[in-house]
């Protein structure tokens, strides 16, 4: 059964974390040069499976006992928190033309473009703590996978436009004050437990 509430925190924490991520720019190019169709075919494809793999991490680390879990998950939403406030503005990547602008050429290139770019990110790993945290892997993928599509069709369709209308760097501090609060809570419940 999935839990909306879960889903709901999951997808709030991700989308603003990958807000002001490489994604957004890198769905901007692509989406300016290729049929934006194509390339978030490409895109979505890749983060449904960067986030399979966190989910597994994180379901993974269930197997601990709650108060180690509750540990870790804490020091790793801290660290990410302290990673967005420190984070700046020079990830550039560079983005292949291909040669035709077929549906499988365009669609691979978004796929490996994520593929690699966003392997080991932070909100992959943000992914695997809150699989860890929430224990409930149908609506932790769920939401992170709707956030990381969202901000993905928002960078393809109108990231120039957004990122006019809202500062980068505040999306930034809000998603580092959610990972804070989510990493001293769960530091709280693993010294109450």
């Amino acid at each position: 059964m999935i839990s909306f509430t879960v889903t709901a925190v999951v997808f709030g924490v991700v989308f603003l974390a990958e807000l002001p991520d490489k994604t957004a720019l890198a769905g901007l190019v692509l989406g300016t040069r290729y049929r934006a169709s194509y390339v978030f075919a490409g895109v979505a494809a890749a983060f449904a499976l960067h986030v399979a793999l966190a989910v597994a991490a994180g379901s993974v680390l269930t197997l601990l006992p709650q108060q180690i879990v509750h540990a870790i998950t804490g020091v790793l939403f801290l660290g990410g928190a302290a990673v967005l406030l420190r984070k700046k503005d020079d990830d550039d990547e560079e983005i292949r033309r291909p040669e035709n602008q077929s549906f499988w050429k365009v669609a691979g290139a978004g796929f490996m473009l994520i593929l690699v770019a966003e392997f080991g990110d932070l909100t992959q790993i943000m992914t695997a703590n809150l699989a860890a945290r929430y224990d409930d892997p149908l609506s932790v993928g769920l939401g992170a996978v709707l956030a990381l599509w969202a901000v993905a069709g928002l960078g393809i369709v109108g990231g120039k436009a957004l990122m006019k209308r809202v500062p980068l760097e505040l999306i930034t501090k809000i998603a580092a004050v959610l990972m804070l609060g989510l990493g001293v809570w769960s530091l709280w419940e693993a010294v109450s437990a």
